[in-house]
């Protein structure tokens, strides 16, 4: 008989994550900058060296900001890791019964569990200790490089879109259009990234573009003002 097979999104968490948040950031601070400088009167030449500057600064932060954070998760889990193999290998029957226990606390007879226990820690100890006691799979695991690769190069895809735009039009125009485009590219990312992920798509456009609007409102704002005052 052939295994059922099911569809699960779980393994694209650790990059769908950080596409998502790269992209999202690249359009929201990307857009909000050129927004901003553009509302203050700038000229199109200062604007666009605003956003490609936001642009170049926002992927190397976003690349630094999840190799530090995710390598500080790694490390976490390698240093947990390490205690484990120590402990199994200075006292594997407190280990076993411990692995038992969990087991038990699960739903399973004693019996049935000290069993499952037993034929977990010959085939991979340290697994069954990562998996079902520290919680680590290799789905879930940290990797530091494709979080910072992911999330930098998404930024640059995203910060790119609003740029672009901004690009071809005149600078009083820039504001509005640049606004309303950049929040139907948030709105377009909500709903890949909620498909991606199996996620309700409503809820994720509804989100990413509200936040996406009142930051481009404020630094509107903002410009609007130091334009005024200056």
């Amino acid at each position: 008989m052939s295994p059922h097979k099911e569809l699960h999104r779980t393994d694209r968490i650790g990059w769908l994550r950080a596409a998502v948040l790269g992209a999202n950031d690249g359009i929201v601070s990307t857009a909000s900058l050129v927004v901003g400088v553009a509302a203050a009167d700038a000229t199109h030449n200062n604007i666009m060296i605003a956003g490609v500057a936001g642009l170049v600064a926002g992927a190397m932060s976003m690349a630094a900001g999840e190799y530090v954070s995710v390598s500080s998760q790694a490390d976490t889990e390698n240093a947990d890791l390490a205690r484990e193999r120590n402990e199994l290998a200075t006292d594997g029957d407190a280990e076993l019964i411990e692995l038992t226990a969990i087991y038990v606390q699960r739903g399973l007879d004693e019996s049935l569990a000290i069993q499952v226990a037993e034929q977990l820690t010959k085939h991979d100890a340290i697994g069954a200790h990562a998996r079902d006691e520290l919680g680590i799979s290799e789905t879930m695991s940290a990797r530091p490089v494709q979080a910072a690769f992911a999330s930098a190069a998404m930024f640059s895809v995203g910060a790119a879109l609003p740029l672009a735009t901004a690009f071809l039009l005149p600078e009083k125009r820039i504001p509005i259009i640049v606004s309303v485009t950049s929040l139907f590219f948030l709105a377009l990312l909500g709903g890949v990234s909620a498909r991606a992920g199996g996620a309700p798509i409503a809820k994720a456009v509804a989100r990413v573009t509200f936040w996406g609007a009142l930051a481009m409102a404020a630094t509107a704002g903002i410009g609007a003002i130091f334009g005024v005052a200056a």
